[in-house]
């Protein structure tokens, strides 16, 4: 395979993805950004409010709360009780989410109250340049009618930041370690109080004035800082949901542009790779002409918290897409039990790459490296999904096209991490693969994997696309 340019001006692949994760500092704006991208190759948003009337050889996709995004093409040969080829992957990362009160003022700052969102490696977030971003609910009104609407938001400059204590003050840091305490010390500074005081608007003493969320709950200051970056009053912001999040940019970076550096590669490298694998898959006039299934990836919230709300990949929405599809096309109730087990879903996370300074934390004999391919998850106690079947599936349309591939399994004295596989294999009985790219840092602020894998991946998931059903008329083992 062709080593992938690493020019971000030439549009490459990785140069998409770089763009795709700029684009992306919440789960709410990575929805928006594949959103764009779906409209742009002509797919159509339906709602899940409405009846569906679809057709086949046409392209669909929905989103829900905003955070989690299901798109879906149908093959010109496909009837009621055909299977699904899925690719599931995950929107959000572990952050640091504003709390519903987070006005805090001591010792003479601005601090902003956050809670912890997911495992994450909360010492990288110390000393890092941070802002703000998420989504706000916005009261309009016009022609004596009021309507709320959602609306993103991210400030590019750097607001905060959450500075680590001097060495002068904890000499044994370096020695016993950096010892946090999430709820005391992980506040970011937003401004020293005396600076904000003198910097008020005047206006912000008129008794009359209405008064906006940030009066009670959060500092005016950031709340008026949102305000004017969504062009609207304070006191027309009704709600948020807001996030922390690092202002530096994704690169492509090292000594010879073999890596991607940035936050939320896990799990955003796996959901851009495989939302263009379909939009690709599915470009040509002709390239759902003989495809007698239904191509799909679902891009879920909450995979970091356990997957458990009601756009999560424990909810009912990938049983539900299933259903309203097999439904549109025939009304037998027993077609849904036969298309799930006609179907497939890869589920898409990044793996553990091998670690070159601490190489006793892989087992030896799966010891998964960077520009090595897709990493087959494995685990007897079901923490993967993945099985012998499902692992020779998705292999074999690697070798077919000459891909990389690798294992893993945890070392039997470690814990093993899950995946949204387990949850959708056992929730709807569908064959089930663990698959991920390797990556370093996972979980830290910022992390890094291969520019080859990139491509790997995507390759891997649009021959998926391509090519699972005819694969599958050949298996004769059972489920």
């Amino acid at each position: 395979m062709a080593k992938p340019s690493t020019n971000l001006e030439d549009g490459s692949l990785v140069s998409q993805l770089v763009s795709f994760l700029n684009a992306s500092p919440t789960a709410f704006h990575a929805v928006d950004e594949a959103k764009k991208r779906l409209l742009k190759a002509g797919y159509e948003q339906i709602s899940e409010r409405e009846d569906w009337e679809l057709e086949t050889g046409k392209n669909y996709f929905f989103t829900r709360n905003h955070s989690t995004i299901v798109a879906f093409s149908i093959g010109e040969k496909y009837v009621a009780g055909n299977g699904f080829c899925v690719v599931g992957a995950h929107t959000d990362s572990p952050c640091l989410k504003l709390k519903p009160i987070s006005k805090v003022t001591k010792g003479g700052f601005l601090e902003v109250g956050v809670q912890t969102y997911g495992g994450g490696l909360w010492h990288t977030w110390f000393d890092r340049d941070l802002t703000v971003a998420g989504r706000l609910i916005i009261r309009e009104e016009k022609d004596d009618s009021v309507s709320y609407t959602h609306k993103l938001v991210k400030l590019d400059q750097p607001v905060m930041r959450i500075p680590t204590l001097a060495i002068h003050l904890d000499r044994n840091v370096n020695t016993d370690g950096f010892k946090l305490n999430t709820q005391s010390h992980l506040l970011p500074v937003l401004a020293t109080s005396i600076q904000a005081e003198m910097n008020k608007p005047v206006a912000e003493n008129d008794s009359g004035k209405e008064k906006s969320p940030g009066d009670n709950k959060h500092h005016s200051l950031l709340i008026n800082m949102l305000a004017k970056e969504v062009a609207c009053k304070p006191e027309e912001i009704c709600d948020c949901e807001i996030q922390a999040c690092d202002t530096q940019p994704s690169v492509v970076g090292g000594a010879m542009e073999e890596f991607v550096f940035s936050g939320r590669l896990d799990n955003l490298c796996m959901a851009f790779c495989s939302l263009k694998a379909l939009i690709d898959s599915t470009s040509s006039e002709d390239s759902l002409e003989d495809e007698n299934g239904v191509r799909m990836v679902a891009l879920f919230d909450h995979e970091e918290v356990g997957s458990d709300s009601a756009q999560g990949a424990g909810s009912p929405v990938l049983l539900d897409t299933l259903s309203r599809i097999t439904n549109s096309f025939g009304s037998d109730s027993k077609l849904l039990q036969k298309a799930i087990q006609k179907s497939f879903l890869v589920s898409a996370d990044m793996a553990h790459a091998l670690h070159p300074n601490h190489m006793d934390k892989h087992e030896e004999n799966h010891q998964p490296k960077m520009h090595g391919g897709l990493v087959i998850k494995h685990n007897a106690n079901q923490r993967y999904a993945t099985n012998a079947v499902t692992a020779f599936m998705f292999r074999e349309i690697a070798t077919g096209h000459n891909i990389p591939v690798q294992e893993f399994v945890v070392r039997n004295d470690m814990a093993c991490g899950s995946t949204i596989g387990p949850i959708l294999a056992s929730g709807i009985g569908i064959r089930t693969v663990d698959v991920g790219a390797p990556q370093l840092s996972m979980h830290s602020i910022r992390e890094m994997c291969a520019v080859d894998d990139v491509a790997h991946s995507y390759e891997h998931f649009k021959a998926f696309f391509q090519e699972f059903f005819h694969l599958d008329a050949k298996i004769t083992v059972d489920n």
